[in-house]
């Protein structure tokens, strides 16, 4: 696996770096996500907590990864940043179980009743000629 680094913005107002990367990966399938975190954590040097993988493609039919990614000054500003759902699929926030339904005491409702036979329908008037 080969990373380059494509384009590298200074944000001081955010407090971090953004990063567009591409990864070249001829002989093996698409890396994973901590995986290419670990490689940019060493290519940037900063520690992997506070490398956070915005997004990667594939590109069909290639063996190239190109993604971005943000570089904070600090973990607790990563934390406060960043979206829930990227903190989750990076590995830096657990994510919530879902709750149990509450378990109820009362019985299932009762089927409902038959519904009552229509009436029956009013005869046609007749025409008169």
């Amino acid at each position: 696996m080969e990373i380059r680094i494509l384009e590298d913005r200074a944000n001081p107002l955010m407090k971090r770096h953004e990063l567009r990367f591409e990864v070249a990966h001829a002989t093996a399938a698409t890396p994973s996500r901590d995986a290419v975190r670990g490689e940019l954590s060493k290519l940037v040097k900063a520690p992997k907590d506070r490398v956070i993988i915005e997004r990667m493609n594939a590109r069909y039919g290639t063996a190239v990864t190109r993604g971005d990614a943000v570089v904070y000054e600090s973990a607790e500003a990563a934390k406060a940043t960043v979206r829930g759902h990227i903190l989750i699929r990076n590995g830096l926030k657990e994510k919530p179980a879902k709750a149990a339904p509450p378990a109820t005491t009362e019985a299932p409702p009762a089927a409902a009743p038959p519904a009552a036979e229509p009436a029956p329908a009013a005869p046609a008037p007749e025409k008169k000629e």
